[in-house]
Order: C-alpha cells, then sequence, then structure tokens
C-alpha cells in the first residue's frame, strides 16, 4: 500500500479499535461463506518480469492481499490492469509493479481490507480515500506471527495455481483461498497486536527499508527524517537493538531483492542493480560479492548448475536400484506374444 515518497502513513496510522476488529472479523466471514459457496471473485496479475522499475509503479518484497469492501480499485501492471468491486479479493505476487487508482459511488465511500507481511509480523489494515483517488492506510494492527511462512506458502501457491489450467484447478484455488482466509480470520480473533504500543523506531525503520529499497535515494539521513529523530541516534538504536547497521541491513535488503530476480527472472545484471536500488551496476556487483562471496554473475551460473544436477538425479529409488529414467508409458497395441 505504500508508495514512494509516502511512508509516513504507516507510522502515523491510528491502531485498530474493538469496533474496528469486529468490522475485520465480519468482513472475513462474509468472503470466506462466498468462497464456500463458489460466489467469489479472485484477481491476480497475470505474468509479469518481477522486482522491475516501472514508472508511477512499485512493488514489495512479499505477497500483497487485498479485499475489496466498497468502492472499487483500479490496478495497473506493467501489461494489464483490472478493477477490484466488492467482496473481491485481489493477490498481487511478490515483486510485480503495479499501482492504485480508486473511486467510489458519492453515498458510500471506499473501503479495502488489506494484508501485509514482514519478518514474523503480519499486518492487516482498512484503506480509504485520503485524498482524490488515492488510498491510504486509516486503522492498522500488526500481529506476531511465528507461522508467516504459511501464509506466504498459500499465497504464492494461490498466484502460481491462478496461472495454470486443469480440470481441479478451481477446486485446488477455493481450498488454498479458505486456508488463508481462515488463518487470516483466526489471527484477528486471536492475535494480541500488542507490536502497536511497542513498534519501536527499529521496527518502522525496517518497514520503511523493505517498503522503500529500491530508491536509490533511500539511506539512513532520509529514514531518520521520516521517523523524526537523527541519523546518529537511529543508527545507533539500530545498531543496539539488532547488532547490524542500518547501513548494511539496506544494503542487505537490496541484495535480497537482487537475489529473487536473478533466481526468477531473465533480467540482465544491470537491471537487476537499478531494480534493487543501486545506482552503478559496478558497486552493486561489489556488495554482492561482499554478502555472497561471488559476483551476481557467479550466483546465477551456480542456480543454472543446481538445477541441471537435480535433473541428473534419480527419478525413482528402489531398494536395490536407481531408475533415473521417468518412465515408459505402456503402448497400447501390445499384445501377449504366441510361443
Amino acid at each position: 500500500m505504500s508508495t514512494p515518497g509516502k511512508p509516513h502513513a504507516l507510522f502515523a496510522a491510528r491502531s485498530m479499535s474493538h469496533q474496528n476488529r469486529a468490522e475485520m472479523r465480519l468482513a472475513f466471514d462474509n468472503v470466506i461463506k462466498l468462497v464456500e459457496r463458489n460466489r467469489a471473485t479472485l484477481r491476480v496479475p497475470h505474468d509479469v518480469k518481477p522486482v522491475q522499475n516501472s514508472r508511477d509503479m512499485h512493488y514489495h518484497y512479499r505477497p500483497e492481499f487485498f479485499l475489496g469492501l466498497s468502492g472499487w480499485t483500479d490496478f495497473s501492471f506493467p501489461r494489464e490492469t483490472f478493477r477490484l468491486g466488492p467482496d473481491e479479493v485481489c493477490l498481487i505476487p511478490a515483486g510485480v509493479p503495479h499501482e492504485e487508482q480508486i473511486g467510489a459511488p458519492p453515498d458510500k465511500p471506499f473501503r479495502n481490507l488489506v494484508a501485509g507481511f514482514y519478518n514474523n509480523t503480519l499486518s492487516l489494515h482498512f484503506a480509504h480515500e485520503a485524498r482524490p483517488g488515492k488510498p491510504d492506510i486509516e486503522v492498522i494492527e500488526f500481529f506476531d506471527a511465528p507461522n508467516l511462512d504459511v501464509f506466504l506458502k498459500l499465497a504464492n501457491a494461490i498466484a502460481q495455481t491462478h496461472g495454470t489450467q486443469g480440470p481441479a484447478r478451481a477446486t485446488v484455488l477455493q481450498g488454498l483461498l479458505l486456508a488463508l482466509l481462515g488463518l487470516f480470520r483466526n489471527i484477528v480473533e486471536t492475535g494480541t497486536g500488542q507490536l502497536n504500543s511497542d513498534i519501536g523506531k527499529v521496527f518502522q525503520a525496517k518497514c520503511l527499508v523493505r517498503e522503500q529499497f529500491a530508491n536509490s535515494e533511500l539511506c539512513v539521513q532520509h529514514i531518520a527524517e521520516v521517523l523524526g529523530c537523527s541519523a546518529d541516534y537511529l543508527s545507533h538504536l539500530f545498531h543496539t537493538e539488532t547488532k547490524e547497521r542500518l547501513t548494511h541491513y539496506i544494503q542487505r535488503i537490496r541484495i535480497d531483492g537482487s537475489i529473487l530476480a536473478l533466481e526468477s527472472t531473465k533480467l540482465t545484471i544491470s537491471e537487476i542493480a537499478y531494480a534493487s536500488g543501486f545506482a552503478d551496476p559496478a558497486y552493486f556487483a561489489r556488495v554482492f560479492k561482499q554478502h555472497k562471496a561471488m559476483t551476481p554473475q557467479e550466483y546465477r551460473l551456480q542456480i543454472e548448475a543446481r538445477r541441471k544436477q537435480q535433473e541428473a538425479q534419480p527419478k525413482t529409488v528402489y531398494y536395490d536400484r536407481l531408475d533415473f529414467t521417468h518412465g515408459v508409458p505402456a503402448k497400447k497395441d501390445a499384445r501377449p506374444t504366441a510361443d
């Protein structure tokens, strides 16, 4: 939901009240019933090059979940657009650039329910129309989610399954979506949400880095200005709490983003450098080698070698032999031969 140059909303938004939580539970209950009856609409953008900079668009390291409540959201992607309406679900895969333009009828204001994923932390917030056509955070809750990997695996599986074809596609999508919505519903019901009272500048700094890592101008000074403190104070606090320098953390998050691109796209090394927030591809290569003990090109070659090695492994393991074939289908016209 956050866009470059507008990071303040995440930290200025109010925490959810008991009434907000009740509304959120009701919203999840309603969409779960729709999915159970096969009456829910799921929207997922088609395949695009992930982790690339597109004009007026932004992307996230992890999937983003939207549930339309009232009004509409017009999503724009590099190669397509679609509209999300009330009681419809949208899942944007990690790294997919997008832009949001919202609207609503005169008698009912715009409102969406949005889920974001951080380190062992899940955020759920209501979005409203902060200025004409633009959404922003109204109220937000951060939940401790030690099982965050389960949420992410379900979200990734939904995105992958949506892009496939098969006789059981609808059934698989229904099961995955119900599981994800059920986890959201449970955490609203049982989560403490205590992170709001003790979110701290360290957590805010981490959120900001993950939201803005592709911005080559992102630095400790900029983050400190957003958080309303001095750069020296923030650097000292961050190092005290995490045992890691903030400058190193920024580099590490950018390298994490570049690794995602190296593993899942055919972008050039220079394109990946720019998309990961590095203004100079040569500097990117040096930083990458400092973190991974190899160059980006060497890392990509290693990935390809690993894939080929996996292909060369036995397909079936028996107690007395290894079978390296994929199996041979029986011939339809095969008949027993006479002696």
